[in-house]
Parts: C-alpha cells; sequence; structure tokens
C-alpha cells in the first residue's frame, strides 16, 4: 500500500488531499527557512568530542523539571519516544532532577527550569544570544555540568516555544519526521546515535506567527472526523447542537504536533459547523499548553 492510499483511507477527497499539499508546501517552506546553511549536528558514527545519544542497546537518560512547561516535559516524552523508535533502546526519563549516569540530556526553558538556570549561573552554558528573544533555542554539548557528571547535551529555550522546537528538532535531526502520524512516515532505524560537538543555535524566526488554518473542511475532513471520533457532546453550556462533528482535543493534539514540528505557532481552527473553545472545553486549555496561538476566524479578516 503506498503513502498516498494510505491517506486516502484516512481522509479521503480532493478537498483534503489539497489541504495536505498546501500544508506540506508551508513544511517544506518551513523547513528550508530555519534550516538555511545548517547542516544536520546529529550523526550514526562517532566524532571525536561527539555526545553519544545512544549506543550498544543503550540511550542517554533525559531530564526536564517538573517546574518547566507542561508543553516542554510532553514534548521531552515524544523525544524519550522518538528516541526508542529509531533505536530500540527507551531512555529513562527523569523529571526530578538529574538522572544516575555520568551522561545525559538536559531540556529546559530560561528561567522556568532550576537545571538551566543554575548551568546559566555557574557559567557552565551562556545564553546571552537568545536571551530574551522570541522562538529561540541552543542545542550544546557542556563538559562538566555538574558534581558527578561527566558530559550534557543541553537543549536550552528563551521560552516554551524555543525549547520545544529545540526538542523536535533534534527528533527530526534522528530521523522522525514532523509527518510520522499525518502520512504515515515511518522513522528511519539506528544503532547508534551521535551529537557533534560544538553549539547549535537558531532563531528568532523571522516571521512571528506562522500557521495555517483549516478550510472548506466540510464534506470530507468532517466526515473523516465523525467516522474517527464520532460526533460532539450535546451540551447547553456551553451550547453544543447535535450531529456536530467532534473536533475536540484527540483531533487536535494530533494538528499542534505537526505545527511545533514544523515550528509553526498559530492555527485558525475548523469552523464551518465548529466553535474551538464550546466544542470540547479541553481544546483551549491543551492550544494553551502546547503553545498554539488560536485564531477565531480564518475569513474576516483573519483574526
Amino acid at each position: 500500500m503506498t503513502v498516498l492510499s494510505r491517506l486516502e483511507d484516512r481522509m479521503p477527497g480532493r478537498v483534503t488531499v489539497l489541504f495536505l499539499l498546501a500544508a506540506a508546501l508551508f513544511a517544506v517552506f518551513m523547513q528550508e527557512a530555519f534550516a538555511l546553511g545548517a547542516g544536520s549536528y546529529v550523526t550514526s558514527k562517532y566524532e571525536p568530542g561527539g555526545f553519544v545519544l545512544s549506543a550498544s542497546g543503550k540511550s542517554a537518560p533525559l531530564c526536564v523539571s517538573s517546574e518547566d512547561y507542561w508543553g516542554v516535559a510532553h514534548a521531552v516524552k515524544d523525544l524519550q519516544s522518538d528516541i526508542e523508535k529509531v533505536t530500540g533502546a527507551k531512555p529513562e526519563l527523569s523529571t526530578d532532577g538529574l538522572a544516575s549516569a555520568r551522561e545525559m540530556v538536559i531540556a529546559g526553558t530560561i528561567g522556568k527550569s532550576p537545571l538551566i538556570d543554575k548551568l546559566i549561573s555557574n557559567k557552565k552554558l551562556d545564553v546571552r544570544e537568545i536571551d530574551g528573544k522570541w522562538e529561540s533555542f541552543i542545542i550544546k554539548v557542556v563538559t562538566k555540568p555538574f558534581p558527578g557528571v561527566d558530559r550534557a547535551l543541553v537543549i536550552v529555550g528563551s521560552d516554551k516555544r524555543g525549547t520545544i522546537y529545540g526538542i523536535y528538532d533534534v527528533s527530526e535531526k534522528i530521523g522522525v519526521s514532523p509527518w510520522h502520524w499525518w502520512a504515515d512516515v515511518p522513522p528511519r532505524h539506528l544503532s547508534s546515535l551521535y551529537v557533534k560537538s560544538g553549539t547549535f543555535e537558531e532563531g528568532p524566526p523571522s516571521v512571528k506567527y506562522r500557521g495555517i488554518f483549516l478550510n472548506d473542511e466540510w464534506p470530507d475532513l468532517t466526515n473523516w472526523m465523525i467516522h474517527t471520533y464520532g460526533y460532539a457532546k450535546q451540551s447547553v453550556n456551553p451550547p453544543v447542537p447535535p450531529d456536530v462533528a467532534n473536533y475536540g482535543h484527540l483531533f487536535y493534539e494530533r494538528v499542534f504536533d505537526l505545527l511545533l514540528r514544523l515550528k509553526a505557532d498559530y492555527l485558525w481552527p475548523a469552523m464551518w459547523n465548529n466553535a474551538f473553545n464550546e466544542d470540547d472545553t479541553l481544546n483551549p486549555r491543551l492550544a494553551n499548553e502546547y503553545g498554539i496561538v488560536m485564531g477565531t476566524s480564518h475569513q474576516e479578516p483573519m483574526i
């Protein structure tokens, strides 16, 4: 079965195909814009000074502070899963401080992660190039970051989305496509993963808000929604009438995941016969947790 036939099984119809093509073009634009002049910092062969992300059936543990944003912790869990998909070796995940290891991955946001802030105050990590900037991140191998730790791969963001983008950037570099779910793109399989020595910096983006809108979702996408997720639960307050397709949090989680992996930050939701905030009260909450900025109408005047 081809990728196209699987797409047609999931989201049949020409309108949906056009939607996917438009999104694909957006993805290419975004990836080119962010990757301009930059090569991959991840390799499957060891280089002197490189950080061992995964080798010999073992992956470096991941550390994220419970005090950081929910979206950051969620992205780290995705990275944990992505590393396992590529290497078969699932890394341990620590949310209560450092892992019990000599080498580890530390991800966090300036001003939200005690681990990151301590690295900065101890002059182990220089973040002056991204501090206070919009959606920026640094990926760097740090030697002797803490007592008892030989080296750490540090992913530090200037803000919530900056950190999330940095985490998902690693996921993409190891071989997990942003389209892993929507287009059934399988991850590549490698037994070893190494991060090159050096400092890898990205941001701020030249366009502050970047996103997509769901347009002409009836009938193709809406019929797929009904088939996949059913109807939204009827309600008086908030008002949800019968026979409304369930454009709820299970669907939007998938959309948010794609947007963040593509380094987008804005979404105009389905609005043909739907109300984002009312159809599922988890929708706006999750948008905030993920870090997605929500618009209302994509017609007049795309506010």
